[in-house]
């Protein structure tokens, strides 16, 4: 029984329309679903990916548009990264983010990879990752990015390389990653002055990918504001395995969720010991179990047991204009 890398990554936006317009425009993402958040309808929950939202792809958002701006603190998903084909694709994005007038830092090296560190318009902390495994030929298949992206199919994202955790302490964390989830540590080192340590799971390699960062001088935060993760998720293939999980997760004790069927795919959650919120999803049903292909994201999607409340839904939610959103 095995994770199968990370599915998505969910954060939190207090600007529907200019988050749009980022990560569609400037990122090349594709808008794969809009829907609600399920257990809030008044807020959008908004899909990113590859052409066909893959799991391993997506970058998800919560519409909150009454959150203040997310206070960085332990206990969090800190910084989220991308996938792109290869280190000279960094010079391309730096000349991007440039033209976009998006805030980036210096390329430097990490594990004999590039990385260019960067925020979106709300101060969520993102990065793009030479990922040279297509040339190894092992980890997780990239995903494909979208031919009607605004970015060259060549240099887009392609996919979630992996997250970092912000935590008061490494071991409590590590134990649950490496004896309950499957997790292995490949290498720890000391960056800024703080302990780092990077696990990978699965296949292992970009797109399975967990760092954790010792950061004993931060407060532990748990209310997630804009420009924050709300949680990170890890794949399954199948409900089996998903069931199986639930169980393994429950034995250690670990306060984990009853089974939620989110219609895309089935979850579970629960809160390691560091105080990150962890998310278990099965890869299937996917966003085109109620939309063509062709036609991902263009309309709200509602899963089968809303659709009985959609006008009133529907009132409820601003409309979405990235075409008149404040350029990033």
């Amino acid at each position: 029984m095995e994770l199968g890398g990370i599915h998505h990554v969910t954060a939190v936006t207090a600007n529907a329309s200019e988050n749009v317009a980022f990560y569609t425009r400037t990122l090349g993402l594709r808008l794969v679903k809009k829907t609600v958040n399920q257990d809030d309808t008044s807020a959008y929950h908004l899909f990113y990916a590859d052409e066909l939202g893959r799991p391993g792809t997506d970058m998800t958002f919560f519409d909150w548009s009454f959150a203040g701006r997310n206070r960085p603190g332990a206990g969090q998903v800190s910084t989220t990264a991308f996938r792109v084909p290869g280190r000279e694709t960094l010079e391309w994005w730096k000349a991007r983010l440039d033209s976009e007038d998006v805030s980036y830092g210096e390329v430097f090296e990490r594990n004999g990879q590039a990385v260019l560190p960067f925020t979106d318009p709300e101060g969520q902390r993102l990065e793009l990752v030479d990922d040279t495994t297509e040339d190894e030929g092992s980890g997780v298949p990239p995903g494909v990015p979208w031919k009607h992206s605004p970015v060259d199919r060549e240099r887009g994202i392609r996919g979630l390389e992996g997250v970092t955790l912000a935590l008061n302490r490494l071991e409590p964390t590590a134990t649950v990653l490496t004896e309950q989830m499957g997790f292995r540590k490949v290498e720890e080192h000391t960056e800024n002055g703080h302990r780092t340590a990077t696990y990978e799971v699965g296949p292992g390699g970009p797109g399975t990918v967990v760092r954790l960062v010792e950061r004993p001088d931060l407060r532990i935060h748990r209310t997630v504001g804009a420009g924050g993760v709300h949680h990170v998720a890890f794949r399954v293939p199948d409900d089996e395995a998903h069931d199986a999980w639930r169980a393994k997760l429950a034995e250690a004790g670990l306060g984990v969720t009853p089974v939620i069927d989110r219609f895309y795919f089935r979850s579970i959650y629960f809160r390691e010991p560091g105080g990150v919120l962890f998310e278990i999803a099965t890869d299937g049903p996917g966003f085109t179990a109620d939309e063509d292909p062709e036609r991902l994201g263009e309309n709200l999607s509602l899963p089968p047991f809303l659709e009985p409340r959609r006008t009133q839904i529907e009132a409820g939610l601003e409309p979405i204009n990235p075409a008149g959103a404040a350029r990033a």
